[in-house]
């Protein structure tokens, strides 16, 4: 049973084993799980509820206990972008919380969710007493702006239909499904949501999953997304034809 099963049927989620399916707090050893657990509280936000504003202070940091959350970012005109979606496990809010300036983009639930929240004057006293956690978060920030640094590659050098493929091979990796003929993206993402990730209008993104439709790259089974030809999604994402995975989650990306 997930974290979402058990929201959906009242169950009580066990805090620690969902942290532990986290790469930064995953490696912590029953003790100082035990210590970090004493830290936080349980918040919950109904769907389409605020869990920080880009400008924010970085004064917490939360772990996702059930629900989902977008993290997103906007232009002074009112041009918004969908950066990551996160689920059971992930953290957000922690990029922040190390300089302790202000939040680089704003957070939204999607879904009813329970959040874990610990505030910075007490998780930055815990780092300090176990710099092997701190040594391992290092890395795992390096790795995020990696990402962030491919990220902005493709929207220079990446035409829209080639990084809504590159998407789509994300979402899929994430929350990948077998189905007849293809993977199915279990997530249920609209051409607006789409839209949102690429910062591309959803006419673009219209046409583009026409086009994908049209070589058979893609089909629609009840309203979801089925990768059918991964090989030709590969080729024009830029990717080796015999890449990775195809289900299962990636790397967690910004969480802030």
């Amino acid at each position: 049973m997930t974290a979402d099963d058990e929201m959906a049927t009242g169950g009580v989620v066990d805090v620690a084993a969902v942290l532990r399916r986290n790469r930064l707090l995953g490696g912590l050893d029953r003790r100082e799980m035990d210590e970090l657990l004493t830290l936080g509280r349980l918040v919950r936000y109904p769907a389409e509820t605020t869990v920080f504003a880009k400008g924010d202070p970085g004064d917490c940091v939360f772990a996702i206990l059930k629900g989902q959350i977008g993290i997103h970012t906007s232009s002074i005109d009112g041009k918004m972008m969908l950066l990551n979606i996160l689920d059971a496990g992930d953290v957000l809010g922690e990029i922040a919380l190390i300089d302790g300036r202000e939040r680089t983009a704003g957070a939204t639930a999607l879904r009813p969710s329970e959040l874990f929240r610990i505030d910075r004057a007490d998780f930055i006293p815990f780092l300090e007493r176990h710099p092997r956690l701190a040594i391992h978060m290092m890395g795992v920030l390096c790795e995020r702006l990696r990402w962030v640094s491919e990220s902005i590659e493709d929207a220079v050098f990446l035409d829209v239909p080639r990084r809504l493929a590159k998407r789509l091979l994300q979402l899929a990796r994430d929350y990948g499904q077998p189905a007849s003929g293809g993977l199915r993206i279990g997530q249920p993402i609209s051409q607006e949501g789409l839209a949102h990730m690429l910062g591309v209008t959803r006419e673009i993104v219209n046409r583009s999953l026409k086009a994908l439709k049209k070589s058979n790259a893609i089909a629609y089974s009840k309203g979801f997304i089925v990768l059918t030809d991964l090989h030709l999604l590969r080729d024009m994402a830029g990717e080796p034809v015999d890449s990775g995975h195809t289900s299962g989650r990636m790397a967690e990306h910004t969480g802030e």
